[in-house]
Order: C-alpha cells, then structure tokens, then sequence
C-alpha cells in the first residue's frame, strides 16, 4: 500500500500548550485570548481564527483546583495548629478567604491550561 499523498500531522508542543493556556491565551499562536469573561471561552482567538467553542474542560478544572490547593493549605492548617494551636476563629479567619481568593486565583489557570491540552494532543475537535 501506499502512503504517498498522506502528510505527517504538524507537531504540536504540549509544553508550549500548557504554558500558554495557563496564561489565558491561544495555545496556538500565544497571542489571541482564550477567555472572553471568567472563566467563559472565546468561540475562537481573534488573533489566528482557532475555534475554541469546543473544548471539553468539564468538570476537570475544579478538580484540579481542589487537588492542588488540598495538598498545599490542609499541611499548612495541620503545621500551625501543631505549632501554635491557635483558637478556631483564627483558623477560620486565616485559611477560609485565602482558599476563596487562591481558588478564583487558579481555576482560570487550570482551565486554559486544560484547553491547551487538548489542543495539543488533538482532542475534542482540535484536530486538523
């Protein structure tokens, strides 16, 4: 059989991707927005005309975001109140605003980077 006339698809570099979709912008060009509002996604990059309309983040972005800051604030929680034993109002006061702010700081983050995943392994319509 042959292959003449069948091209090898154009590679395209995850860690270009991710850092680029963690970044709020295109994981192809770099340059355009991913995101209109939020958390909302462009339909496409004003910049190199991608469609951006069908990506699949779902529900792994939250994922994510909880896995992540988990690891980081509960061995934070567990050192103070092994250190200090502070009183519970100051356990609430400290770690319930910074997991809000950290939360709304990563999940954008986590989401374009997710998009740039998908992007650069050609999945849900990101194909050629």
């Amino acid at each position: 059989m042959s292959t003449a006339g069948i091209q090898e698809p154009v590679h395209r570099p995850l860690r270009q991707a991710l850092r680029r979709g963690a970044l709020a912008r295109c994981p192809a060009c770099g340059q355009g927005r991913i995101f209109g509002r939020y958390l909302k996604v462009e339909n496409s990059c004003a910049a190199c005309g991608l469609a951006l309309h069908h990506h699949r983040a779902d529900d792994a972005p939250p994922y994510f975001t909880m896995l992540i800051l988990g690891h980081i604030l509960v061995p934070l929680t567990l050192m103070l109140e092994r250190a200090v034993a502070p009183p519970l109002w100051l356990h609430f006061s400290l770690w319930l605003p910074l997991t809000v702010v950290l939360s709304l700081l990563i999940l954008p983050r986590i989401k374009g980077a997710l998009i740039g995943f998908q992007w650069a392994h050609r999945m849900h319509g990101f194909a050629d």
